[in-house]
């Protein structure tokens, strides 16, 4: 697991991890990254499937349920599969996009 941060924004980049043990490590140290919006970037995954991206379900549920922004990156998958309670886009500009209108939602009160 790779941390960046960029602002109020930490990047979570895939190293070999399968994504179940990503998910351990993400709330092993949760504590680091809690006040910020997260993106996590499976694009050096050569494939994802639906069962990999509801393993995040829960902490994005957390988190989300704590104002910050939760969003995966992943080219690799139908996101017209994806349930609608966990963010998933195809490109990072995308991610950045939602965190900035998630952001705008979350200051105007809704």
């Amino acid at each position: 697991m790779i941390l960046d941060t960029d602002g109020n924004i930490t990047i979570i980049t895939q190293e070999t991890a399968s994504p179940i043990q990503l998910v351990q490590k993400i709330e092993a140290s949760y504590s680091k990254f809690k006040n910020d919006n997260i993106i996590v970037n499976l694009s050096s995954l050569n494939k994802v499937t639906l069962e990999n991206i509801i393993e995040f379900l829960q902490v994005s549920n957390t988190h989300r349920k704590a104002k910050h922004s939760f969003v995966i990156v992943s080219d690799k998958i139908n996101l017209d599969e994806t349930p609608d309670e966990i963010v998933v886009v195809p490109t990072m500009q995308e991610a950045y996009d939602i965190i900035e209108m998630e952001e705008m939602e979350r200051d105007l009160g809704f």
